[in-house]
């Protein structure tokens, strides 16, 4: 059969699929320490439920909180995914998407998934930079704009430990030398320690951030598939936060059992590190809820052979059943398929009170759940180091009436005026929440 008829035949079964396979349960009874977690749903094809992205309206802007205002801080960005304020104010955005990875469109299923991940606004190609914004005169909006790195490899997360500047490309952790002030960096890269990637590397997206001693680097590198497919083999590394020798680049792995996580950040009162995680797909709408977690070093969280803790995912062979004994539950779920990435600590904001103790999370939305979920920015309370009560809305309107996205919520980060900024990497933006005068 031609491939662009089958092609074309299984996404109108998916369309039919997401029809017939819904969730049963609210958001909400996927959120916070216990979250309800059905049998699993397994179809034959896959709910396949995509909000295309067509981008914002002249004028239109998310819907922000009571007590909160929201305006563009930058506009006109090229797919803006992750944010990094630096000492002086200046904030870096990465503009990037993922690099080339032809093993991972292999297959029917493979290149289908490639193109519905397209209309979602994924299918663009890296522009694999690192942006600078200023806003020098602290108007909220940045009037300086300068291209700080380029000619990256699909670029992601961001950290500055005395004078040099460590970039998680998707294939590697770098350094570059910084000064103070400096709008542009031409030096090349050293490489600090390669990363998991190649010609398959589902999960190309790669975070890092640095111990408030600044002698460890750790960095965030995701499954290479959704719950071992393509072999345990091409996982070696994977799912998983490294923990990097800064002044060596020896590393080891400081926790495993992650499907995905991208967001890491300490925890002010315990001094804890957390992550956002995206946990597995395609057993149905209401599973598996993604999570923020306290991470243990050793810590063992499940994938791919259990989520949640220890509820063994059957679809895994061979299975590793004394492996799933020793699985941690994660500390909070954040709702099924929200695709939860961004995470930051409200420590330093200027926000309303009720914002004061928390953690911000932006969620990029929901492709394999009916209805959709995420596509928003919440706020998880905090009370003595761990979460306490419901989250809180912060930005929603990311979908219109025609369940179409405007905007995808990506990272999240408290600059320097105490206000949130938010990259979206539909809208080609970063948003700042303030307090409303």
């Amino acid at each position: 059969m031609h491939k662009t008829r089958l092609a074309l035949l299984i996404m109108l079964a998916g369309s039919l699929a997401a029809c017939g396979e819904s969730s049963t349960l609210q958001v909400s009874d996927g959120t916070g320490p216990s979250p309800k977690l059905p049998e699993p749903n397994k179809t034959l094809i896959p709910t396949v439920n995509i909000a295309p992205a067509i981008g914002w309206p002249e004028g239109a802007k998310p819907t922000a909180a009571a007590g909160t205002q929201v305006a563009a801080f930058a506009e006109g960005l090229d797919h803006p995914r992750w944010l990094y304020v630096l000492p002086n104010g200046d904030v870096l955005v990465a503009e990037t998407n993922a690099p080339p990875k032809p093993d991972d469109s292999k297959g029917v299923r493979g290149w289908v998934m490639e193109k519905v991940m397209g209309r979602a606004g994924a299918g663009v190609p890296s522009p694999n930079r690192i942006t600078l914004l200023r806003d020098a005169d602290h108007d909220g909006v940045a009037e300086t704009r300068t291209v700080f790195l380029e000619n990256l490899n699909s670029p992601f997360g961001m950290t500055l430990v005395g004078n040099d500047l460590y970039v998680a490309d998707s294939d590697k952790l770098l350094r570059f030398p910084y000064q103070p002030g400096e709008t542009a960096i031409k030096a090349q890269g050293t490489t600090v320690v390669d990363l998991p990637g190649g010609p398959l590397n589902h999960h190309w997206t790669k975070n890092v951030v640095a111990s408030k001693a600044g002698s460890k680097l750790y960095v965030s590198v995701g499954s290479n598939s959704n719950v071992g497919e393509n072999g345990l083999e091409a996982e070696q590394g994977r799912a998983a936060i490294w923990e990097v020798d800064r002044a060596t680049g020896q590393h080891r792995i400081f926790a495993s059992g992650l499907r995905n996580p991208n967001g890491m950040a300490w925890e002010p009162q315990s001094g804890k590190l957390w992550t956002a995680v995206n946990e597995r797909d395609e057993i149905g709408s209401d599973l598996v809820p993604d999570y923020i977690t306290s991470v243990k070093d050793g810590g063992f969280y499940g994938w791919p052979f259990s989520y949640y803790g220890q509820h063994v995912d059957v679809r895994v062979t061979p299975q590793n059943l004394d492996l799933v004994a020793k699985a941690i539950a994660p500390d909070y779920a954040v709702g099924p398929h929200t695709a939860s990435l961004g995470l930051t600590f409200a420590e330093g904001n200027k926000l309303p009170a009720q914002f004061s103790n928390g953690a911000f999370i932006g969620q990029h939305g929901s492709w394999n759940r009916k209805p959709h979920s995420g596509y928003k920015v919440i706020f998880v309370p905090f009370e003595g180091g761990q979460p306490k009560g419901q989250p809180v809305d912060v930005l929603t309107g990311f979908l219109n009436s025609d369940e179409k996205a405007m905007g995808r919520p990506v990272g999240v980060v408290i600059d320097q005026q105490g206000d949130l900024l938010v990259a979206d990497d539909v809208g080609n933006k970063v948003w700042r929440v303030s307090a409303a005068k």
